[in-house]
């Protein structure tokens, strides 16, 4: 073990939705941590933006584009991580989507099937992959973005909220069946963050005034305030935790404000 627990010089390390928000603070951190990244979103200009940034900064990094709505898509790139580096010793399941902002009676099925499919699908496919890659390896670290709407369904959000609601028991599932692997699988909880993903929260003033009046520390987080979690839970940090769902959201749901 190293000296600095959060170490990941040598680790290969691939973050979904990486190209903006919350995927591109961890996949910068990650890499000033020493890991080789790989960025991936949908669009492959996005992540040859963000993997170009990282490189200009010093670290190591490549563009994989992948939806992981597209099971195809997701087994392409398995098998030219394989190819490549022959293992994988970190992933992040950040990718989301949440198409529907409105009363939940209201929804629309095409709403919801994309939901689902990026949502669950998406993460349970990536973590499979992912998973028989680290078993065949000694190892590695799952981290799964969920939403503190898994605990408490955030008001006109109601398909999101359940699938990050089956996040959560997905996290804790992969766990218990992969820590004989030495695979530790967790979750990052997220409350209140300045993102595009979260346009429509920010977009309704009073919407977004009724969420910080019930934070305790009475603002909104930045991207890069969540990457830190995720880094001490792939990290040596965490060697001892596993299928816990870490609430990063201001004190918001340990006062019962949601």
């Amino acid at each position: 073990m190293s000296n600095n627990l959060f170490d990941l010089t040598g680790k290969i390390a691939l973050v979904t939705g990486a190209s903006r928000g919350i995927g591109a603070a961890i996949a910068k951190l990650l890499a000033q941590q020493g890991a080789h990244v790989l960025v991936s979103s949908r669009k492959i200009e996005g992540c040859r933006a963000m993997a170009d940034h990282i490189v200009r900064a010093g670290g190591r990094a490549d563009p994989v584009p992948c939806h992981i709505g597209n099971l195809e898509e997701i087994q392409h790139v398995f098998a030219g991580v394989r190819e490549r580096f022959g293992r994988l010793d970190i992933l992040v399941n950040n990718a989301a989507t949440n198409p529907y902002f409105g009363h939940i009676l209201d929804t629309d099925p095409s709403a919801v099937d994309k939901t689902i499919e990026v949502n669950i699908r998406g993460y349970f496919f990536m973590s499979v992959e992912a998973g028989r890659l680290m078993r065949q390896h000694g190892g590695g670290a799952i981290v799964n973005i969920a939403s503190i709407n898994a605990l408490q369904p955030g008001v006109g959000q109601g398909i999101y909220s359940i699938t990050k609601a089956a996040v959560v028991n997905m996290t804790k599932a992969f766990a218990k069946e992969c820590a004989q692997f030495n695979i530790r699988v967790n979750a990052l909880l997220p409350g209140l963050t300045k993102t595009k993903f979260a346009g429509a929260l920010f977009s309704h003033e009073e919407v977004y005034k009724a969420a910080i009046d019930h934070i305790p520390m009475h603002r909104h987080a930045e991207p890069e305030e969540m990457a830190g979690t995720v880094l001490y839970l792939v990290s040596e940090a965490s060697s001892y935790t596993t299928g816990e769902c870490v609430v990063v959201d201001g004190g918001l749901t340990s006062c019962g404000g949601i």
